[in-house]
Order: structure tokens, then C-alpha cells, then sequence
């Protein structure tokens, strides 16, 4: 573990932040890192941004450990493990990506490299109402066709951003789509994704994330921390508690 000094901090929405600090281990989109939060405890965290020496963090406040985080401020000291887990498999000839919640944050990595690539990109922001926005202007700026989804129609599209995805499937070949969010939407998004192939970032309970406690075990014996935390379609096909179930830290089944 690094113990390392938070450079800067930004509130993207009312319970929602942006944490940047130097690290310069080297991390692929996708992948995570253990956040210890000195006194408090030690939590999962997707990467927002990736830089040689600099990377950042994008989280909502939702428990103790996150409120924490939340608190802290530049020059604020934090621990820092990994990269762990698989990252996505950036490559084809045209990605749509569909993020929700906090899971918009981490797909800015995949959608730059993607561009980086020169690959043809869409992504849609998908969140309850527009309040809730957040990195519109990130991703508008590697060139990626942005679209804006709104439970409540307060902005963009109306309606669930699975909705907008199956329109747009209709409309456009794809050849991959990457997902990032609430799991429920996510299993929407493989069952409408008929022959695309697909790629969802899972998000479990994590304790040593180094594949040892088994307590983000997921289907038949797979560990987000080591097997994913992304999985691809095959492999989302069979697992039957994707989108259905998850587990607390003592074990027990939380639905979904």
C-alpha cells in the first residue's frame, strides 16, 4: 500500500466527488483500486482518470466508509493499493457505451482510449434527472457522440438509458458495448444486445481483493477481484444471480 496526498477534490453533483492524487502505478480502464480511508476502512474504487503519475477516483456517498472519503480534502492523506481485476478489451469498429450513477465516472478512461484507438464511440449518460449529470463535457470533448438520458425528461431523452440503447441498436451497428451501472440495467442491456458482444463492469462486496476471501464470489465460484471486474457477455450469460442478488459483508443475500 501507498499512502498517498489527495492533490484536489470537485463535488460533481450534490453526493457525489471527485477525489485526484498522485499514483503512478499503471492501471487500464476498468480496473480498480483499494481506497483505505485512515481509521475508517478500506473500500473498492473504479478509476476516473489516468494519468502517468496522477489518478483519480469518482464515488457517491453511500455508508460510513464513503461519507468518509467524501469528507476529505486536498492535502488530506489516503492509502492507495493495486490496479486489480481485468480491465475492458477496448477494440472493434464501433462502441456504444451506457453508463448509470457512478458507474458514468469510470467508463471516461475507456471512452478516451477508445478515441485514442481512432474507434468510432457513442455514449449515453444515464441518470435519474439532471441534477445527477455529471463529465458531460469530458466526454463531449474526446469527440464521442454524447446522448443524455433523464428518468424524469428534465434533459436529453426521456426514459431509462436502456431505452435509448435499444433505439439506438436499431439505428447503428455496433461491433461491442460497455456498461457501467446499476446492475439491473446492465443485465437489460445484455438482454437486448441479441449478437453484440458486451462487456459489464460488476461491482461486489470486496475485502482483500486479491482473490483470497471469496466474498465477491459471483455464479459458480467466479471472483469480481481477480475474474473480473469485467466480464464479458458469455460469461454474464451464465451467472444466475447477475442482476438478481448480492451480499452484505456478513454473507447475506441482498436482492437486487
Amino acid at each position: 500500500m501507498k499512502i498517498t496526498k489527495i492533490i484536489k477534490t470537485k463535488k460533481e453533483t450534490d453526493d457525489i466527488k471527485t477525489i485526484t492524487f498522485s499514483y503512478k502505478e499503471k492501471v487500464q480502464p476498468g480496473q480498480f483500486l483499494m481506497i483505505w480511508i485512515p481509521g475508517v476502512d478500506e473500500i473498492p474504487m473504479s478509476v476516473s482518470k489516468i494519468q502517468k503519475d496522477i489518478k483519480s477516483i469518482t464515488f457517491r456517498k453511500i455508508g460510513q466508509a464513503t461519507q468518509a472519503l467524501f469528507n476529505l480534502n486536498a492535502g488530506d492523506q489516503i492509502g492507495v493499493r493495486g490496479p486489480f481485476g481485468n480491465g475492458f478489451k477496448i477494440q472493434g469498429k464501433n462502441i456504444l457505451f451506457v453508463g448509470g450513477g457512478t458507474g458514468i465516472g469510470m467508463l471516461l478512461p475507456a471512452v478516451q482510449k477508445a478515441r485514442q484507438k481512432k474507434i468510432p464511440a457513442t455514449m449515453i449518460i444515464g441518470v435519474k434527472t439532471k441534477k445527477e449529470i455529471y463529465f458531460e463535457n469530458q466526454f463531449k470533448k474526446t469527440e464521442t457522440n454524447v446522448y443524455i438520458t433523464t428518468d424524469d425528461g428534465t434533459k436529453g431523452y426521456k426514459g431509462l438509458a436502456t431505452d435509448l440503447a435499444k433505439e439506438l441498436l436499431y439505428q447503428e451497428k455496433y461491433s461491442l458495448i460497455i456498461t457501467c451501472g446499476p446492475e439491473k440495467m446492465m443485465k437489460q442491456l445484455l438482454q437486448i444486445s441479441q449478437n453484440i458482444q458486451l462487456q459489464a463492469s460488476l461491482e461486489r462486496y470486496m475485502k482483500c481483493a486479491i482473490g483470497i476471501c471469496g466474498q465477491c464470489c459471483i455464479g459458480e465460484g467466479l471472483r469480481v477481484c481477480k475474474e473480473g471486474p469485467v466480464f464479458d457477455s458469455k460469461t454474464l450469460k451464465n451467472i444466475k444471480d447477475f442482476g438478481v442478488y448480492k451480499r452484505d459483508s456478513s454473507g447475506k443475500k441482498i436482492q437486487i
